[in-house]
């Protein structure tokens, strides 16, 4: 049995988007296919996310840019 707990103000299975965005995740670029993922993901896994996304900010430089340039990522 999984822990499928609704976020705030969202109902059914964009609950996962939903809580996904409201951590700071950018959604925008991802497939159909890459969202039905993230749609089934548990409240343990989804938290997972939100603290290692956490954890990394917090490893990184306290200004951070980047860009996509012909293919390749600046930083």
């Amino acid at each position: 049995m999984t822990d499928r707990t609704e976020a705030p103000g969202t109902a059914g299975p964009d609950r996962a988007l939903a809580a996904l965005a409201a951590a700071g995740f950018d959604l925008s670029g991802l497939t159909e296919e890459q969202h039905a993922v993230l749609r089934a993901l548990t409240d343990q896994e989804l938290a997972l996310l939100a603290d290692l996304k956490g954890r990394l900010e917090e490893a990184g430089p306290e200004v951070q840019g980047h860009a996509e340039v012909a293919g390749g990522a600046l930083f």
